[in-house]
């Protein structure tokens, strides 16, 4: 017999007790001078798998954690052979960032097995959330660590990686956490394609599209592509402070021109409605060497940008390309990119996306289809051949920062969503 959306929407709401006291366990658990730090391969990540196996544990849900130290939380189905449905997100966090961003995924998919069991169902299929690590790359400059892991799509050298913070490697932290590194470094796929049915996360929005619509819960359309250059370097000439301009390599004016072109191209971009973002998170002189009476001879800078579309991000690319030899002429100074980093668009799924609108309407809530301006684990499954798709929750003062504000109630609605899509599949 079919389950009403009422009784799907009240059981999903009845969970708020349990949301609200896991958020808090884990804010508790990982605070810092500002907002949480769940470092990646740390004390903070590692704190936050152990709250959520004992949630997971208290449950009764089947676990197990990968090479790559992933966790997976089953609800087992009627038929353990056939292809699962996934759920989930990350735990860890950039350094004293929010406690919703990532967390809200893992948390999302723990509601929906929650309500499965309290209406009795035996899902026919196995559902899984999936604890996922290391997604956050300010850590060692590496995207999707853990989700790259599981199916065996690491890039070559990644656990040579250093962490930002500790000097050590990615192989070093991943062997503390318990993961089996031999088998990472191998390229061992624990996830296949073809075992997975969907996958589905859900994640705080992180620009404030749904603040400024006063819609509580939007449907992914995809996650942008990026390229990514973590250690940008620009060398001019030291000189005294009153050396003419005719004879400057000024570094610091190289890496302005830099800056303020790329906005050019941004704005260019939008007026054109091709939508794209670039971030410079590093702009600096050399710590040992600048003064007031020096003209700069070095500048250190970090680029990402990224877009929606392939083609549209390869011509970003070519065009920033030109403008840096036009600056290194024009500066006299030369730009070396150094090594590159890039992650491939993600589009939803059709048949995934219009699941999750079907569910929404059924349930009666209110969405918007939401280009995700940040990437997220959802695009490895995507590259892997998963049929992918993303819920956004509203959320008030961005992410990566200590002040996300999002409400638990808002967190509901979409796991309401989510959840109506699961019994659908399943039930």
């Amino acid at each position: 017999m079919p389950i009403a959306p009422t009784e799907i929407a009240s059981a999903v709401r009845a969970q708020k007790k349990f949301v609200s006291d896991l958020f808090d366990e884990l804010r508790e658990g990982s605070k810092d001078v500002e907002g949480v730090t769940r470092d990646t391969f740390g004390a903070g990540e590692q704190f936050g798998y152990r709250v959520i196996e004992g949630r997971a544990r208290e449950m009764g849900l089947d676990l197990v954690y990968d090479h790559g130290a992933n966790l997976y939380m089953t609800l087992p189905g009627a038929s353990p052979e056939a292809p699962k449905i996934m759920m989930g997100s990350h735990l860890d966090s950039v350094k004293r960032g929010g406690n919703f961003d990532g967390a809200a995924g893992v948390i999302g998919g723990l509601v929906a097995q929650r309500v499965l069991q309290h209406l009795g169902m035996t899902p026919s299929c196995d559902v899984t959330t999936m604890a996922i690590r290391a997604e956050e790359s300010v850590w060692f400059q590496v995207s999707y660590i853990g989700s790259r892991t599981a199916f065996g799509m690491l890039p070559d050298g990644a656990l040579d990686a250093k962490r930002v913070d500790t000097g050590r490697t990615l192989a070093e932290h991943m062997a503390e956490c318990g993961a089996d590194v031999e088998k990472v470094g191998a390229g061992v796929s624990w996830l296949k394609a073809g075992d997975i049915r969907a996958f589905v996360e859900i994640h705080i929005e992180q620009a404030p599209q749904l603040i400024e619509a006063g819609v509580a819960a939007a449907i992914g359309t995809g996650v942008p592509g990026n390229f990514r250059y973590p250690n940008i370097h620009i060398q001019g000439e030291y000189a005294h402070v009153g050396l003419p301009r005719r004879f400057r390599r000024d570094a610091a004016l190289a890496a302005s021109d830099f800056a303020l072109g790329l906005d050019e191209m941004w704005k260019a971009n939008d007026a054109a409605g091709k939508p794209m973002a670039f971030t410079i998170g590093r702009f600096h002189t050399n710590l040992d060497a600048h003064a007031l009476t020096i003209v700069p001879g070095e500048m250190s800078l970090s680029l990402d940008v990224r877009a929606y579309d392939a083609t549209h991000l390869d011509e970003l690319e070519n065009e920033l390309i030109e403008r840096v030899k036009s600056i290194e002429e024009t500066r006299g100074v030369k730009i070396d990119l150094g090594a590159r980093a890039s992650a491939p668009v993600a589009p939803s799924h059709p048949d995934v996306y219009a699941a999750l609108t079907r569910s929404a309407e059924k349930l009666d809530i209110s969405t918007m289809p939401l280009a995700s301006p940040a990437s997220h684990d959802a695009a490895t499954f995507t590259a892997a051949g998963v049929p992918t798709a993303m819920l956004f929750v509203r959320n008030e003062n961005g992410s990566h920062n200590p002040h996300e504000a999002m409400e638990i109630d808002d967190f509901l609605e979409a796991a309401a969503i989510m959840t109506g899509w699961l019994i659908e599949e399943v039930g």
